[in-house]
């Protein structure tokens, strides 16, 4: 499959203590680890895909990696398809504050999904999923992701499946006593003016600092609302996806 690049609609919005929202648009690629796109050397700090940036060992691959992490969870994919959706590194930054891995068995049929979150802290953590025909699965929060949020809770997720369409859609409700208190979710469709990685790399050279950049303005706009800071706990350490 050819790099597509997603031009998205990202929208987030709390309703505990106060009601606060947003939206931007963003750009991502969905990408085929069998086939991630790399640029020739001069050109490659526009915009290239590292292991380092996500799960597991920063000296493999991502397709090793990823499938490392699966073994830990007893997941064998048998040579299936594994695509990515993340934004790449791009002038020696990169941060992805959600990473989707949607991994396909042999025959073709979605095997299981891997959303990897990480913090502004320099935390990441997977969850291993299993959407339902629907596209819909669960999981216990289990990493410290803002100030003004613990750990506690529940995440109700729903995927499609960007190998059966175009359509991207993405959507997170974080739950805590039977009450969605945060949604989060991300919409788009490729963009048709982009024909190749360098071409896309070179129109939105900067997305992972602007996404840095957007979550920090939205943290002091909470503060400002005198949103009480919740201490942050130590990440868990999960076999196959901390370094």
């Amino acid at each position: 499959m050819k790099p597509r690049l997603y031009l998205t609609r990202v929208a987030h919005g709390r309703t505990e203590r106060v009601h606060h929202g947003f939206t931007y648009r963003h750009a991502t690629w969905l990408v085929d680890l069998d086939d991630v796109p790399r640029l020739p050397w001069p050109l490659r700090a526009v915009g290239r895909f590292e292991a380092r940036d996500h799960l597991g060992d920063p000296t493999s691959t991502l397709r090793a990696n990823v499938e490392a992490y699966l073994a830990t969870e007893g997941v064998e994919l048998d040579g299936g398809r594994v695509l990515m959706l993340a934004t790449p590194r791009s002038f020696g930054y990169a941060f992805n504050p959600l990473t989707v891995y949607w991994c396909h068995a042999r025959t073709g049929a979605l095997a299981c999904v891997v959303a990897e979150v990480h913090n502004t802290y320099g935390d990441r953590h997977c969850y291993l999923l299993r959407p339902d025909d629907d596209g819909h699965a669960r999981a216990d929060k289990a990493l410290y992701v803002s100030p003004f949020f613990g750990v506690d809770g529940r995440y109700d997720m729903t995927f499609t499946d960007p190998s059966e369409g175009d359509d991207l859609r993405v959507s997170i409700a974080l739950s805590r006593d039977d009450h969605v208190v945060f949604r989060a979710s991300v919409d788009g469709r490729p963009d048709p003016a982009a024909p190749s990685f360098l071409g896309g790399s070179l129109r939105h050279p900067a997305a992972g600092r602007r996404v840095m950049a957007l979550i920090r303005l939205q943290g002091v706009r909470l503060w400002l609302k005198h949103l009480p800071i919740v201490a942050r706990p130590r990440a868990p350490v999960q076999q196959g996806v901390s370094a």
